[in-house]
């Protein structure tokens, strides 16, 4: 049947990953906290544009909440 060029992929990943690895930790530590919140986790919203807002309300509670914590 179709031949699936496994080691090409592996090989275009493993020269990629040095570079987006520290990228890709910044992001999912910004994420993770953010999937405490249930409707971000479950991801309730159907349009694009609803989930990002809340996105960037989530975002905003937690970057208060840290700023309230250092006053």
């Amino acid at each position: 049947m179709g031949q699936h060029p496994a080691k090409t992929q592996s090989q275009r990943s493993d020269l990629l990953q040095p570079l987006s690895l520290p990228r890709r930790n910044r992001i999912e530590r910004f994420f993770n906290p953010i999937k405490q919140c249930r409707r971000v986790a479950a991801r309730y919203d159907e349009l694009a544009a609803n989930f990002l807002a809340f996105v960037q309300l989530a975002s905003i509670r937690l970057w208060l909440r840290a700023y309230e914590s250092t006053r």
